[in-house]
């Protein structure tokens, strides 16, 4: 990776989301909890989740431990995560990797900030750092989900 390369990749608006992670630190009594790792470069995200009675996330905490990618990602995931549901946390995940593997369209709003990780796209190495956060929040919905269940 040239030094051109990585210029264009940490951009200054990827470093400021990364520096103001919204709702960082773990919730005191979630309902569920993920940590979910990229195992390519040890990244890690934790997030924790209080679900309201129509299985939308009423509170969320995320502990991020990722590149300044991921913690952009982290970011704009974080900012808008209150009040989602299981099926929207899913559609930002799947736009955003069809964004980033298949040039597809930016995530539609509430996540369409997660454009600016576009530049991404050619770095695959970089994919599931910056998909940590929604998979971590779908893995708590799954287990929040199993345990209702059971």
């Amino acid at each position: 990776m040239s030094e051109s390369d990585l210029i264009k990749l940490y951009s200054q608006r990827i470093l400021r989301l990364a520096a103001e992670i919204p709702h960082a630190g773990r919730l005191a009594d979630p309902t569920a909890s993920a940590s979910v790792r990229a195992p390519l470069c040890g990244s890690t995200v934790t997030v924790d989740l209080r679900l309201g009675p129509d299985g939308r996330i009423a509170e969320f905490g995320q502990d991020v431990k990722a590149c300044a990618l991921g913690q952009a990602a982290a970011s704009v995931v974080g900012a808008h995560a209150i009040g989602r549901s299981q099926d929207e946390i899913a559609r930002a995940r799947a736009e955003l990797k069809a964004m980033l593997t298949e040039g597809g369209p930016v995530p539609a709003a509430p996540f369409s900030d997660l454009e600016v990780l576009r530049p991404a796209a050619e770095f695959r190495n970089r994919h599931a750092s910056i998909l940590l956060c929604l998979d971590a929040i779908l893995a708590a919905m799954a287990e929040q989900a199993a345990s209702s269940a059971g």
